[in-house]
């Protein structure tokens, strides 16, 4: 049995081109198609990048809220928010309200 393959494989090369077949369709599978493949692994490191810079600047956006919860909201504000949401008035002030269509 193993001179059949010994005379199989004899030819000059083909050994050899065996050799590099195996080995290249073992490097393309690891490459690409491989469930950790690198090409799996790029995208996976440039998505965890992307993730961390979002997260940064979500921890940033929530320190500068909760600064300015800290700090309390000015009597300019005030008088904005109950004039814009609520419909309030100053006494003696006539208010007029433009409604847009949606």
């Amino acid at each position: 049995m193993l001179d059949r393959i010994a005379s199989f494989l004899s030819p000059p090369g083909l050994r050899r081109r065996i050799t590099l077949f195996v080995v290249a369709t073992a490097a393309i599978w690891v490459l690409f198609f491989d469930s950790h493949s690198l090409l799996r692994r790029y995208r996976w490191h440039r998505d965890a990048d992307r993730l961390e810079r979002q997260n940064e600047s979500i921890q940033a956006e929530i320190a500068d809220l909760s600064d300015r919860v800290q700090r309390g909201l000015s009597d300019d504000m005030v008088e904005a928010i109950a004039r814009e949401q609520y419909g309030m008035r100053r006494p003696g002030e006539t208010v007029y309200r433009v409604e847009t269509e949606r």
